[in-house]
């Protein structure tokens, strides 16, 4: 099916006013089904330590478990454009380590590009990378891997003091050379500018209707977890009540012997 071949597919995009659709996946049998839509990009997210292993941050996320689900993602998904995370911690201590836990999402996952969080402090971190031939995402506004010294997970960028540090972030990151740029939990006019004064594209997750892109956790739009609910989310169907349905239909009919029939059985 279609989707980007190359970070040259996301300027194009923005260019032609043609909005990125981008999906975060986690796992090989979402991943196939990904494969066989239109979608442009999947984001392996380090969201999987909340999303996958029910930590309450993305804190005890490790490089290991990021390469292990970028690896099965990719296997699930051959043909796709795939961004992978990169933890807390693995591109902090050192430019060497950071390049390092690079190149193994890159060489053994097979991924396409890495995502970090921040601005200013991770300009040069940025541009070693880039000068390394692996592609960045940038990410601004809500970075959970900063939770603590945001105090939650809250709206970035609502007072003049926030909104200058992103926009200013937002334009280093573009001068350091990442290729895209995400912005969650961001006012929706503060986006838009964004968006409007970066040459490269936006990715809004909570950021509005001006960016020039989205992201969305599959998990989250397909209803698996019905305690979830920000106002950026968009539920596209109930998994949770589906698979819910079936497994009591399932313990209902072994428990009465109606499961398994004849047409079940070998002879």
């Amino acid at each position: 099916m279609g989707g980007f071949k190359n970070i040259h597919d996301f300027k194009k995009s923005k260019d032609q006013k043609t909005p990125i659709s981008i999906i975060t996946c986690y796992d090989y049998s979402f991943a196939r089904i990904i494969e066989d839509v239109d979608m442009d990009a999947i984001l392996v997210g380090d969201s999987l330590g909340m999303v996958v292993a029910g930590h309450s941050s993305t804190l005890p996320v490790t490089m290991e478990q990021m390469v292990y689900h970028a690896t099965i993602v990719r296997r699930g998904a051959p043909t796709k454009f795939i961004i992978t995370d990169l933890p807390f911690m693995s591109y902090h201590v050192s430019i060497e380590e950071t390049l390092r836990n690079c190149g193994r999402i890159m060489k053994e996952a097979g991924s396409n590009a890495v995502k970090l969080e921040g601005g200013r402090d991770f300009r040069q971190t940025v541009e070693a990378l880039v000068r390394a031939s692996i592609p960045v995402m940038g990410h601004l506004g809500l970075t959970p891997q900063s939770v603590h010294k945001l105090g939650g997970y809250s709206v970035q960028g609502k007072d003049e003091v926030q909104r200058k540090m992103i926009m200013e972030d937002a334009l280093i990151l573009e001068e350091a050379g990442v290729f895209s740029l995400v912005l969650e939990m961001v006012p929706e006019p503060l986006a838009k500018e964004i968006s409007e004064r970066l040459s490269i594209p936006t990715i809004g997750i909570g950021a509005g209707r001006y960016t020039d892109g989205q992201v969305l956790v599959i998990n989250d739009m397909l209803g698996l977890d019905p305690g979830f609910n920000p106002k950026f989310l968009k539920k596209y169907a109930d998994l949770h009540g589906a698979v819910r349905e079936a497994l009591a239909a399932y313990d209902g009919e072994v428990k009465s012997r109606a499961f398994p029939q004849e047409k079940n059985t070998f002879k």
